[in-house]
């Protein structure tokens, strides 16, 4: 008897490849039949182990090109007697890999971002693209289209070459997508900062990126105007309302009237880095997130491409975006996903919640992304029966986890909406799971739970102590395998180290398990990030401020449940010798550093903060004693 694995291998252009491979070659190889002896089953083939379906078994040892379909068979000789069974070796533990029950499917991964998006333009060139919620403009397809093309050219007259970096500093607005587009155009990179910054914040990151040009509007020149005349770097004002001065001021019709036929020939490589967001990570400092052409096109695909597209975003659909779009969530899976169908998208400025709930009714929006922060404002709002919202038919929650009270609670609300949430972490492109209640064939899901793993994507649990990956019901870190994940953090080898192992697994740093119906439930966090609204605080910046004060001679911050923003930061200190800092006194010093939601809920004096044997501070013992539980 031979042992045969055949294994349906998916390209990186989602073909299947077979592949028969034969461990001991019998005799008379054309006297034989295939007998399945075992099989475990993923989203390709018929359900052959119910609750293994979508669950790869696989040596810890396999190469990182997981097949999607593997079936062992005996190989039995006709009228001869099987050879003697040989001596197996000591059997490793084993990779147990998770896969979307949806089929895998082709990605044009070759494609620039901007050509990916328009590739279907013929077909919707003349139906609204971006609705001004501000200005009530409208601009068609074909408009942004052109405008973004005038951008690229206008970028280019400007000096800026293919691998240069833009920051924009903006809210919501028509412009933030021309410049983003036009980036991918010129082969260029955008980093996406957020408005709400101190001075010293959009310094850092436009330092730490190298940013050439800064994009921005009336309401924050002064933030990066010294900066900008210090380094010599050109700003554009998208406002009518900015006049040219002592320092380097253009407007932005500068780009738009420019003739987009001088837009360079450049090459753009899938892998060329298209934008830059920053992250914490799991823990430390804000980092540059490398994402490429090739990992957004593969994120916007996984998203709604395919037959039976996960997230059924449909050209007749109305998406509004209230969410920043500086926020990856915002740019990847409300504006590229629905300019990728042919979508309206209707941009809101800023969140208020009877403001948006006139917007909702009056553009008759039919998708409404979310964080859980503006589902609780409108679930728990008594306006909300005032306001005809029958027309949204599918409301997506991401950036933070959302309870099934919460849940509950929208549904009654909003009962001819379809709910659910979708997991995300920048670094992973953003999307990691997606609830396939959204799918264009839904399928029937549970609540409190962040969906199934993408499509054309690997996702294993792994124990945090021994690496090794876990089955069913098993928590343990989430990791995520896919095109989509970033290609790194800029400039910082060891931090891409500690996120993408050798195999190309990239770690979370979040807790949670897949139960039996492949939907992932995040449990906990072992990163150290503080959620608050669905921003990111990272407590090892706020701990260093802290600590540089002259009052303050050691110090933690940890994240303290609350209602309304999800998680907000609060800090354990120790006074210096003789120091009679107030609360009020390091909130004070805070604010003025940082931005609104990084500033400092509450200050516990202590007498020590409890650490490891290697230093590290054990934050679970800390949040432990926070009231009425711990964080998570």
């Amino acid at each position: 008897m031979a042992l045969v694995l055949l294994s349906l291998d998916q390209s990186c252009h989602g073909y299947s490849e077979a592949r028969l491979m034969v461990t001991s070659l019998a005799t008379q190889p054309d006297k034989v039949s295939l007998r399945p002896q075992h099989s475990i089953a993923c989203s390709t083939e018929p359900k052959l182990q119910p609750k293994e379906e979508n669950c790869v078994t696989q040596e810890s040892n396999t190469p990182t090109n997981t097949p999607s379909f593997i079936l062992f068979f005996s190989l039995s000789l006709i009228g001869t007697k099987p050879p003697p069974m040989e001596q197996q070796p000591t059997q490793t533990h084993k990779e147990f890999i998770f896969r979307s029950k949806l089929p895998d499917i082709y990605i044009p991964t070759h494609l620039p971002l901007h050509t990916y998006i328009f590739q279907n333009l013929p077909y919707f060139k003349h139906r609204p693209c971006l609705i001004n919620a501000s200005t009530g403009d409208t601009f068609t397809y074909a408009d942004v289209h052109l405008t973004a093309r005038k951008v690229a050219a206008g970028l280019h007259r400007l000096g800026i070459q293919h691998g240069d970096v833009i920051l924009l500093l903006l809210q919501n607005c028509p412009e933030f997508v021309f410049t983003f587009l036009g980036a991918s155009f010129l082969g260029a990179t955008v980093t996406t900062a957020n408005p709400f910054y101190t001075p010293a914040e959009v310094a850092k990151q436009a330092t730490a990126s190298n940013s050439k040009l800064i994009v921005t509007q009336s309401s924050y020149i002064d933030k990066v105007k010294d900066f900008a005349a210090v380094n010599d770097i050109k700003m554009i004002c998208i406002d009518s309302a900015a006049t040219q001065s002592d320092f380097n001021l253009l407007h932005f019709t500068d780009l738009t009237e420019t003739d987009e036929a001088e837009i360079p020939g450049v090459k753009i490589s899938p892998d060329d880095v298209v934008a830059l967001p920053y992250s914490s990570g799991t823990t430390g400092l804000p980092k540059g997130v490398m994402l490429t052409h090739k990992g957004l096109v593969t994120s916007v695909a996984q998203q709604v491409d395919g037959e039976n597209p996960n997230l059924n975003f449909r050209s007749d659909d109305v998406v509004v975006c209230v969410l920043p779009l500086f926020h990856i969530y915002s740019l990847n899976s409300v504006l590229l996903c629905g300019l990728r169908v042919g979508a309206s998208i209707l941009l809101v400025q800023k969140f208020e919640v009877v403001g948006l709930l006139e917007l909702l009714e009056k553009h008759r929006v039919s998708v409404a992304p979310f964080v859980p922060p503006i589902v609780l404002a409108i679930a728990k709002s008594p306006e909300v029966h005032r306001y005809d919202l029958s027309s949204i038919r599918m409301i997506l929650s991401g950036a933070a986890p959302m309870g099934k009270e919460l849940e509950d609670s929208v549904r009654a609300k909003l009962p001819n909406a379809t709910l659910g949430q979708g997991y995300g972490m920048t670094e992973a492109g953003p999307v990691l799971s997606m609830c396939l209640a959204f799918a264009k064939e839904a399928f029937e899901v549970k609540s409190g739970g962040c969906g199934s793993v993408v499509r054309n994507a690997e996702m294993k649990i792994v124990d945090p102590e021994s690496g090794a990956s876990l089955s069913r019901n098993q928590s343990g870190e989430i990791c995520i395998r896919g095109n989509q994940i970033m290609k790194g953090y800029l400039n910082d080898e060891e931090a891409t180290k500690r996120t993408i192992d050798k195999e190309g697994w990239l770690h979370t740093g979040d807790i949670g398990y897949i139960d039996d119906d492949d939907e992932l439930f995040i449990v906990d966090r072992l990163k150290e990030l503080i959620k608050y609204k669905g921003f990111q605080v990272a407590p090892a910046e706020l701990e260093a401020m802290l600590i540089a004060h002259p009052s303050i001679s050691d110090a933690a911050v940890v994240p303290m449940k609350d209602e309304a923003a999800g998680e907000v930061p609060v800090a354990f200190l120790v006074r210096s010798n003789g120091s009679k800092i107030t609360e009020d006194e390091i909130k004070q010093y805070i604010s003025k550093q940082v931005v609104f939601y990084k500033r400092i809920n509450k200050v516990f004096f202590v007498g020590s903060i409890p650490k490891a044997p290697s230093g590290k501070i054990l934050r679970k013992d800390l949040r432990a004693r926070l009231a009425p539980g711990p964080a998570i």
